[in-house]
């Protein structure tokens, strides 16, 4: 991800650019990928993480925020719930002043927390809310998919986290807490973010459907939930991917397994069949029929 850091003359001259779209504005807004379109843009849309938002609610009303640490497993609202957080804190204008965001597994070495990171921090804020609510007197840097920095880098950014603690608010997000180190664990607010019920993911692909205007059946949004394992954000990528490919008939079961690249379970309680009751020569066609017909399929979706 890129930072979020501009300058005023950035922010200045994108108003502009929104007030005059016209057709080409409307493509522009076609082509973003349906993760980011969709993605929650306040804390009340944040699906199935209730108790981290609660807390966030409440240190957000008391405009005192610790440093965080988000972990959990990918496509579960790490990244949306922070940066909700952060809009409901600064508001729109002064957001992309106020936050910087960082993925760490692209910029995981010392020299970016001495550079990037450091410089950042070392800013002091100013300016009010257009809207009258009170702003708070710090930044905030998210440093996605933290797990990757170096233990160097996680050592440098600790004495960072310290001399800043006054301007500057860091989020780390990680899959793998465990590689965290413990000074770093130890100076942050540890959230837990689990993977997605199947029923929320379900309304989630239900309410993009309908306002994509899609064809779909139970089976196909039951195979996306599956195939998907709590997943939102991939299971939202599988939905276009099947919208892409299907744009006259509906997002079927087959269509989704297709793209997911993975083993149909007809094909799998097939083998297990013959294995029960088959012979190892049936077994061993069975299994060269099965893997032609999954390389066959797989090649053709990758064509199309």
């Amino acid at each position: 991800m890129q930072a979020f850091l501009k300058g005023t003359s950035t922010q200045g001259t994108r108003p502009l650019k929104e007030k005059g779209a016209g057709t080409s504005g409307e493509k522009k807004q076609k082509s973003v990928p349906w993760v980011e379109k969709y993605r929650p843009k306040c804390m009340e849309e944040v699906a199935f993480q209730e108790e981290v938002v609660a807390v966030l609610k409440k240190t957000i009303k008391g405009a005192d925020l610790p440093n965080l640490l988000f972990y959990g497993p990918p496509g579960t609202g790490k990244t949306s719930t922070i940066l909700a957080a952060a809009r409901e804190l600064y508001g729109p204008e002064l957001y992309r002043q106020r936050v910087l965001e960082l993925n760490a597994s692209d910029e995981r070495g010392i020299q970016v927390v001495r550079e990037k990171v450091k410089r950042f921090a070392q800013l002091t804020v100013a300016g009010h809310r257009t809207d009258g609510k009170p702003c708070p007197p710090f930044k905030i840097i998210i440093l996605d998919e933290a797990d990757s920095m170096t233990n160097a880098a996680q050592a440098a950014l600790r004495r960072t986290m310290e001399k800043e603690s006054r301007t500057t608010r860091f989020c780390l997000i990680c899959n793998y807490v465990s590689r965290i180190i413990e000074p770093l664990t130890s100076r942050c607010s540890k959230f837990r973010f689990k993977p997605l019920a199947n029923q929320v993911q379900e309304e989630r692909l239900l309410e993009i459907c309908y306002k994509e205007n899609l064809k779909y059946s139970k089976e196909g949004i039951a195979a996306l939930v599956k195939v998907s394992e709590g997943d939102l954000r991939k299971a939202i990528t599988f939905l276009q991917s099947a919208a892409r490919l299907n744009t006259d008939n509906e997002i079927t079961e087959s269509a989704v397994i297709e793209i997911a690249g993975v083993v149909p379970p007809k094909m799998i309680d097939n083998l297990l069949k013959i294995c029960y009751k088959g012979t190892f020569e049936k077994l061993e066609i069975a299994v060269r029929v099965c893997t032609l017909v999954f390389y066959c399929s797989f090649n053709t979706y990758g064509r199309t």
